[in-house]
């Protein structure tokens, strides 16, 4: 009797194993890895939501290769080693398909080995410093030739600035982002006496003394500007200093690479009028797609308040672009849609088409947009069409020589062009 009791449990187990396992074969996994706590949370829970608004409306159209997409949302805490946790969990419990995730490079680079590692997919949506390319990674926000870049020409040809401030935030993406604009500014003619660069940890909140130090940078008759790479809710504390301190756009403009719709909207926008920002996207540019994804995104929101970015429109660009990419290999296999994905294109929200490049790159277009007191920015600014994402910058001495080919026979996010040889897939 035990022993016919045993057989029955064991045989019990077995069906209940099978079938959970059958039932997980019915879904795709989309894994989701942003911060819903801490400081990077004023911007990453939005991504979340976006990534689940995408995941609902596919499930609408039938899903994906016959089946549903299922969500594994985790958070990462704004905690840099808990991303590369997070992500193991991911692939090696939850068996994600692909996941989209990360705001500030420092979790990027920490999520880089487990998922190159366990070969994973990644889609990054936020603009970052370049100096990489991977070939588990899809990059859809901007390169520093699509905002940082721009945005510097802007500043010098449209107002003439003259003296630099580059703020930021102490981490990998401002470092290197600053290091790359140095080098620029200095082969523009401008001297070291002109740039002031400033770091602050993340949710830094006292800003006297930085505003003031700004303000004295400033007062030397010559036009200055700050281009901020403050990341987080560091920006509140910082744009009310400035506006505590009367320094207006007129006085010491402020072009930010990583303040948008949903940060402002925290903010009393009336002292800020006139500061700028460089984005890819913005939420007051008219367009049939952009009206489209709006009323999705309220709609699905359920409040009429919330606003979108340009991280939204990345997240929005490579989720379709995964899709058409799985649809087109038939199969989630990360090797196959790697492959079917370049060259693919999606419509940008703006008007226009996004392309994927061989550097797993997008091309896309770069504004800049001037603050409204409402909290949304108009347009001043935009390119006359797409700009391809470079990985590697032309104005480092390691890096002009580099490019980064996920085609063979180069296959390579690090190819010396003078040497032909690959120095490795990142580094």
């Amino acid at each position: 009797m035990k022993l016919k009791r045993l057989l029955t449990t064991t045989a019990a187990s077995l069906l209940l194993s099978l079938s959970s396992a059958a039932m997980a074969a019915e879904t795709i996994k989309v894994g989701v890895l942003h911060s819903l706590s801490g400081t990077m949370a004023i911007s990453e829970t939005t991504l979340k939501d976006t990534v689940l608004m995408m995941i609902e409306e596919q499930n609408k159209k039938g899903g994906l290769l016959g089946k549903k997409l299922e969500a594994v949302v985790v958070d990462p805490a704004s905690n840099w080693p808990l991303f590369a946790e997070k992500t193991r969990e991911l692939l090696s419990k939850a068996k994600v398909d692909v996941i989209f995730g990360c705001w500030t490079s420092v979790s990027r680079k920490s999520v880089l080995p487990v998922i190159e590692e366990l070969n994973g997919l990644l889609f990054y949506p936020v603009q970052y410093e370049g100096e990489e390319s991977s070939k588990n990674v899809f990059y859809t926000g901007a390169a520093p030739n699509q905002q940082a870049i721009p945005a510097v020409d802007y500043l010098m040809n449209e107002i003439g600035v003259e003296r630099w401030v580059l703020a930021g935030t102490d981490y990998v993406y401002p470092r290197t982002t600053n290091k790359i604009l140095e080098a620029y500014l200095k082969a523009k003619g401008v001297s070291d006496s002109d740039i002031m660069i400033n770091y602050t940890p993340f949710g830094h909140s006292d800003w006297q003394g930085i505003v003031s130090d700004i303000k004295k940078f400033g007062g030397t008759g010559k036009q200055t500007a700050v281009v901020s790479t403050i990341n987080g809710d560091a920006n509140i504390p910082f744009y009310k200093e400035l506006g505590n301190r009367g320094i207006s756009a007129e006085d010491i403009p402020v072009v930010a690479f990583s303040v948008g719709e949903e940060e402002l909207s925290g903010l009393d926008t009336k002292p800020l009028v006139g500061h700028l920002a460089a984005w890819n996207y913005f939420q007051s540019v008219e367009s049939e797609e952009n009206t489209a994804f709006i009323k999705q995104w309220k709609a699905f929101i359920k409040d009429n308040k919330r606003v979108t970015n340009d991280p939204m429109e990345a997240t929005f660009i490579g989720f379709n672009m995964w899709v058409k990419a799985v649809e087109k290999a038939g199969t989630t296999d990360v090797d196959m849609v790697e492959s079917a994905i370049i060259g693919m294109t999606s419509p940008n929200l703006t008007g226009g088409t996004a392309v994927m490049n061989k550097n797993h790159h997008l091309s896309k277009p770069v504004l800049i947009g001037e603050i409204q007191d409402d909290g949304q920015f108009e347009v001043v600014w935009e390119t006359d069409g797409v700009v391809p994402g470079d990985a590697w910058s032309d104005f480092l001495p390691g890096s002009m020589d580099i490019v980064a080919d996920w085609v063979p026979p180069i296959k390579c996010g690090n190819f010396n062009v003078k040497t032909a040889k690959c120095s490795g897939q990142n580094f």
